[in-house]
């Protein structure tokens, strides 16, 4: 396979195994796309499904997870702690190997305009497939979520790029997509030790996520870092959560000793990290580079230094070979392994 490119949309349901489960069936169902990685939360009531393979049959792929989610996921009743816009909030096309970012964004456009026309879901083409360069942050395409989206319509600078810029019934019920091409991302989340004060564990998140996001402009920002702070039920404490935009500016061993330092500012404590998602070998090796090696290789390193082994008991378990994009590809692309 010459060409690879990568998709890593965001599913509204995080909750309800069924649904969860057409909506990756219907990606599965594409010959020539691969199915990766499937990551669901609870709390976040949001799932991450990462698929690759050629470029147009990962569009195909796409086009019909988005239909599935559409007729799957009802807005109008759904609720959870990560923001969000539409049953299909986001959906990424990622550049893997022998195709440019320019490619996957003249890719994205032509499945937003599918998306839009033949489902009927209001889209905003975002990142390099962005038709203004006020539309290219996924924060600002996004913002004021699901519920602000009537009025966001009715607003002419935020006539949808593709599909209705019409309230009515389907609209509320699929809500409005987000969709563009990218390079690799990190989705990565930063654990507090959690005390006996709960709401002020949440409060120094939100304020720690505050500082270190790239566009706070404060002593302790960092470049292509966009962060919230939340708490999840599930797990018990709160947590930085991050997206990486530019893991050469900011690496992971980086945004976890940024993270780390806030924290002892305000006297907590990190205890871990969890990667959601996949995410590309060199960006282990780096962290791993930095936290030292011991002479079992950067990645135990890195899976050393960032705590990505310290959620057993919370059941999210860091596998290498299941959540490093390239290992994954071997597998199930390179090797023609069955989906």
């Amino acid at each position: 396979m010459e060409k690879i490119i990568e998709c890593v949309p965001n599913f509204s349901e995080g909750r309800d195994k069924r649904v969860i489960e057409a909506i990756v069936h219907a990606a599965a169902s594409m010959p020539g796309a691969y199915v990766l990685h499937t990551d669901s939360g609870e709390a976040a009531n949001r799932t991450v499904v990462t698929f690759a393979g050629e470029p147009e049959a990962v569009a195909e792929a796409a086009f019909r997870a988005v239909k599935t989610a559409a007729e799957r996921i009802d807005m109008r009743r759904q609720t959870g702690e990560h923001p969000r816009i539409g049953a299909t909030d986001v959906l990424p096309l990622v550049p893997v190997r022998g195709v440019s970012l320019a490619e996957c964004a003249g890719l994205a456009r032509r499945l937003a305009e599918r998306v839009g026309g033949e489902l009927g879901i209001p889209v905003y083409c975002y990142e390099a497939a962005a038709s203004a360069p006020y539309r290219k942050g996924l924060e600002s395409c996004r913002r004021g979520e699901y519920e602000g989206l009537r009025a966001k319509l009715e607003d002419p600078a935020w006539r949808p790029d593709f599909g209705p810029a019409v309230w009515h019934e389907s609209v509320a019920r699929t809500g409005a997509s987000v969709i563009g091409a990218r390079n690799f991302l990190g989705a990565v989340n930063f654990n507090l030790a959690p005390t006996d004060d709960r709401a002020g564990d949440l409060a120094v998140a939100k304020a720690i996520a505050k500082e270190i996001r790239a566009a706070s402009g404060s002593d302790w920002s960092l470049p292509g870092v966009k962060a919230i702070g939340w708490w999840i039920g599930e797990y018990g404490f709160a947590q930085v959560s991050t997206n990486l935009t530019d893991m050469r500016a900011t690496g992971l061993a980086q945004a976890y000793g940024a993270v780390s330092a806030a924290a002892r500012r305000y006297g907590r404590s990190v205890t871990g990290t969890e990667v959601i998602g996949l995410l590309p070998q060199w960006a282990l090796d780096d962290a791993g580079r930095c936290f030292g090696d011991s002479g079992d290789g950067a990645t135990a390193a890195a899976i050393r230094g960032l705590g990505l082994d310290t959620m057993r008991s919370q059941g999210r378990v860091f596998d290498p070979d299941e959540k490093i994009v390239e290992r994954v590809l071997a597998a199930k692309v390179t090797r023609k392994v069955p989906r």
